[in-house]
């Protein structure tokens, strides 16, 4: 099943378990069980502490298999081959229940602990979905250090019968004792919050308590953490306050115009940006979103929505943008349901079937082309009277049998039957005609919009909603500086948003070296 290089890399991981894991299961004569035994069987042969018991029948899924240690049961259950994307949440969770220490703070693992009640965890992915591993391995390091808590995750191209049956439409969906609990990328800190409804009212309060930073930076995407990183070496203090360290390269599938890194992924780039700044003296503050932003007493305070309140002697606003919807009945109403902004992650759910992919830039041309390959039909539709994606793009797209191009076509509704997504309404913009199209899933790609609605009224902004910004990245607010794709610099780029991140944390250092001492 795994070839030389990974078993080497699974063996040279398995050598810093310091306990044994046991692996138990459940499996049949189908292909898939045979694919699964062989992976268990490269599994213990890749360690000595590692043993493999097979049964037939009983009440779990099948093909499936569950990690735990000696004389127990409980343990993260995988319900399909943990390849892909998923081979790390593998590697994880045997390092885990094998006795290798989490790298996640005690306060944290304390509070998993403590959740009340039984609580069964059901995770449905595909393997080329990027944001479901957060989801498996958070979800797994819950059941490993609760007993009172078990996970399983489920691909859904093996189980198809329960995707259609809960007519499951995005991944990862989660499903909590049987009732859907969440969809989409979450972080641990997020799923216990869910959780334990009063740790965000905790937290709040915690927070509000801290002194003023030197530097106090709003956002944690490439340009947040840049800046993080710049402010934290001139030894002034520092804390980064964001929604999900990040941001949109969460969202990234690959990544390969990072000059020095050649090829990268996404949620492997945004690791590696959160390890930089935890490197250095930094106070980082998840799950926390801006609300407002004013000047009192010299100092700059900004509202959480959370109800907590951080001040800075300067802020660096760097809170990125977000996908641009389509605005039109039916969209919120269906969205996880049919309609959708990432192919890479759903588009396996929509195998052999019918699509729109919503928008003739660059993503939405690439969108369809990776579409092509999995779904019977994919239509794309063009506001404008002509694509506006590179030429090389638009040739594949039209050597595609199976893509159909409407130019001048304004999509105008989401049909569906109030479970999910059957149709798409547009107008033909030349004959002013109202057209529907016969389908089972949409994929919006038209752009982006930036995260500043909070901030309107206070910062100068453009009319697009772009914080526009000076030289050194300042504000039209004295002391508060601004970076990244939530600002009028042109091109948005992670690279160009870690170069703006850092001239935004020496002209925030700048400002501080040259303002008054009080007496």
């Amino acid at each position: 099943m795994l070839d030389a290089n990974l078993k080497a890399q699974l063996a040279a991981y398995l050598q810093r378990m310091p306990d044994a894991v046991e692996i138990t299961a459940s499996l049949d004569d189908t292909q898939a069980s045979a694919d699964m035994r062989a992976l268990l069987k490269d599994i213990s042969d890749a360690s000595p502490k590692v043993k493999v018991t097979e049964t037939t029948g009983g009440p779990y899924r099948t093909p499936s298999f569950a990690l735990h240690r000696p004389g127990q049961t409980n343990g993260p259950r995988f319900a399909g081959l943990p390849m892909g994307h998923e081979f790390t949440s593998l590697v994880l969770a045997l390092l885990q229940v094998g006795g290798y220490p989490p790298k996640v703070e005690e306060a944290v693992l304390q509070q998993v602990r403590s959740l009340p009640g039984d609580l069964e965890f059901e995770i449905y992915v595909s393997l080329s979905c990027h944001n479901c591993p957060d989801v498996v391995q958070a979800l797994n390091l819950m059941a490993i250090q609760n007993p009172r808590i078990k996970t399983t995750m489920i691909d859904g191209a093996i189980f198809q019968a329960e995707v259609a049956e809960r007519q499951i439409m995005a991944v990862p969906t989660v499903f909590l004792n049987g009732v859907e609990f969440g969809q989409g990328r979450m972080t641990l800190e997020e799923i216990i919050g869910k959780i334990d409804t009063g740790a965000a009212q905790r937290q709040a309060e915690a927070i509000s308590t801290r002194a003023p930073y030197d530097v106090l930076i709003v956002g944690g995407g490439p340009a947040g953490a840049a800046a993080a990183v710049y402010a934290a070496r001139k030894g002034i203090r520092t804390a980064i306050a964001s929604e999900r360290f990040g941001g949109q390269v969460l969202d990234t599938l690959g990544i390969e115009n990072f000059v020095s890194v050649k090829e990268t992924e996404g949620p492997k780039f945004a690791l590696a940006l959160e390890e930089h700044v935890r490197h250095y003296d930094v106070d980082i503050i998840n799950l926390q979103r801006g609300k407002a932003l004013q000047q009192r007493d010299g100092l700059i305070e900004v509202e959480l929505e959370s109800g907590a309140t951080l001040k800075g002697k300067t802020v660096i606003v760097s809170t990125g943008a977000r996908w641009r919807t389509l605005n039109v009945p039916g969209e919120q109403e269906y969205r996880n349901k049919g309609v959708t902004f990432c192919p890479h992650c759903d588009g396996p759910l929509f195998k052999g079937k019918r699509v729109a992919v919503v928008g003739g830039g660059n993503s939405g041309v690439e969108a369809a082309i990776d579409l092509a390959g999995l779904v019977a039909h994919v239509t794309l539709l063009e506001f404008g009277p002509e694509l506006r994606a590179d030429a090389v793009l638009q040739r594949k797209l039209a050597s595609l049998p199976n893509v159909k191009v409407l130019l001048n076509a304004q999509t105008t509704q989401v049909i569906g039957d109030g479970q999910k997504v059957t149709g798409l309404g547009y107008k033909d913009r030349t004959t002013d005609s109202v057209q529907r199209l016969e389908l089972e899933g949409v994929f919006v790609q038209i752009g982006l919009v930036p995260n500043t609605e909070w901030l309107k009224g206070t910062l100068e902004m453009s009319r697009h909603g772009e914080i526009v910004v000076g030289a050194k990245g300042e504000t039209s607010l004295p002391g508060v500086f601004a970076a990244g794709d939530c600002t009028t610099v042109p091109f948005k780029q992670i690279i160009i948003a870690a170069g703006d991140g850092a001239r935004a944390a020496l002209g925030a250092f700048d400002h501080l070296i040259r303002s008054p001492v009080p007496a």
